[in-house]
């Protein structure tokens, strides 16, 4: 598959030379998938999809187009070509736009090193309709659960390959097990839901389906009874399933694209402190066995670890080629692209420094406040970074978890949260952002 991926974004460049591009890049894009769903022990849905997209984007001296189809004729390509030349010659000129010069291209590309292919085979949906039905099972038989809304089992291979005019030609091949259960408890405008899942490259690496139905109906229950909890100042712990969210807004604001707009809250406070002493905040690309794991990005420049933030420091900003040349910097390696858009900048996986405490401690040593395990909504500032969301979870009193809590909302400034957060020691290796939880001492919190 990834030869004949690798054939078609050649075609497709050929294409562009021939309908008079003066340069350009292609993405091809294939992929396979099954989905099973259960409700009630019988089998709901189930789902399978093959496809190929590919993308194409045509410069002609500083303007360009990007064009995107799923039929890969030879008829299908030379129209894509002729049509992007087209629109290229009537877009307005870009000083930024362009492709990569060669000496800035990845080179020595061995995606074997990051073990992102399962090679056992496709699973059989009969298999993953048992694996849905014992986490269901095992969610249904948590007492207090009311229902199961649902569970789904899943598998992914996808391919893709990137090529463009300056030479660069390479792809690579990843696979995905999937397992996921929403359980439900209580009944009428009492009713609780709450989820878990597992997501991995191997098939090996899978947590247990009956050990992800449970906790799903475990967290459900735990959640019945919730109230408004009090209005006030109170300390507030973000759980570990929902802290990437919290940083999630520091990489937004310190986009390239942002900047280069000039409609971030850290527009400037590069070199200057954002997160607590002794924190960093590192991209880490090129993770074996974990989803999105790349050596080279949207543009075929190599990627690398980089220290986003270091020692709490501010120290750059996530850059694509066009952005980097609009600021007058140089591209971290950080283009992301599709096949129906240009790239932008994106970062890929994260690392937050971890603390020593786990959550339990720090609950223990907040005495009251807020432990949030979901968030709904968001009204977040981007020019001031003032923040406002609506969350639920658990009261804590005494350092101890008093009541489960709804249907209230939680408001701050960005700069000032993310300068006092502390983290715990509980984030999972094996996802794509480790962030562990993390508790901020002093949050408005709107509730009863």
């Amino acid at each position: 598959m990834t030869k004949s991926l690798a054939n078609l974004t050649h075609r497709l460049i050929d294409a562009a030379k021939s309908a008079g591009a003066d340069s350009a890049d292609a993405v091809a894009i294939a992929g396979t998938s099954a989905s099973i769903d259960v409700r009630n022990s019988v089998l709901e849905q189930a789902e399978r999809s093959e496809g190929t997209d590919i993308g194409l984007r045509v410069f002609v001296g500083q303007k360009s187009a990007n064009v995107s189809a799923s039929d890969t004729s030879d008829r299908t390509i030379e129209e894509m070509a002729a049509r992007a030349v087209a629109m290229a010659n009537e877009a307005p000129e870009d000083p930024y736009a362009g492709i990569a010069d060669a000496p800035q291209l990845a080179t020595g590309i061995d995606f074997s090193r990051l073990d992102l292919v399962d090679d056992g085979p496709e699973p059989d949906p009969k298999w993953l309709e048992e694996q849905a039905r014992i986490a269901e099972a095992a969610a249904q038989g948590v007492e207090g659960v009311a229902q199961v809304q649902s569970t789904s089992a899943g598998y992914g291979r996808r391919q893709v390959h990137l090529a463009a005019t300056n030479g660069f030609s390479s792809g690579y091949e990843s696979t995905g097990h999937s397992l996921s259960s929403v359980a439900i408890s209580g009944s009428g405008t009492g009713m609780e839901r709450d989820y878990d899942y597992d997501s991995r490259i191997h098939h090996a690496d899978m947590r247990d389906a009956a050990e992800i139905g449970r906790i799903a109906g475990e967290r459900a229950v735990a959640r019945l009874g919730a109230r408004k909890p009090k209005t006030g100042t109170y300390a507030v712990l973000f759980d570990e399933r929902i802290a990437s969210s919290l940083i999630g807004h520091l990489l937004s604001a310190s986009n390239g694209a942002m900047i280069a707009r000039g409609s971030s809250w850290l527009r400037e406070k590069l070199g200057e402190r954002v997160l607590p002493e002794g924190m960093d905040l590192t991209e880490t690309p090129h993770r074996a066995r974990i989803s999105g794991s790349r050596l080279f990005d949207g543009e075929g420049l190599p990627t690398s670890e980089r220290r986003i933030v270091e020692n709490g420091v501010l120290t750059g900003w996530t850059l694509d080629l066009a952005t980097a040349r609009k600021l007058g910097l140089q591209s971290t390696g950080s283009a992301s692209r599709g096949t129906s858009g240009p790239p932008s900048p994106s970062v890929s996986h994260l690392t937050l420094t971890q603390g020593k405490q786990s959550p339990s401690e720090l609950i223990r040593d907040m005495g009251t406040g807020l432990l949030i395990t979901s968030m709904i909504g968001s009204t977040i500032n981007p020019n001031t970074g003032d923040y406002s969301r609506g969350a639920s979870g658990f009261w804590i009193e005494n350092g101890e978890i008093a009541y489960p809590v709804n249907e209230c909302t939680i408001a701050g400034n960005l700069n000032d949260m993310l300068a006092r957060i502390i983290p715990a020691n509980d984030a999972r290796t094996h996802i794509s952002r480790v962030i562990p939880s993390l508790m901020i001492d002093g949050m408005t919190l709107a509730g009863a």
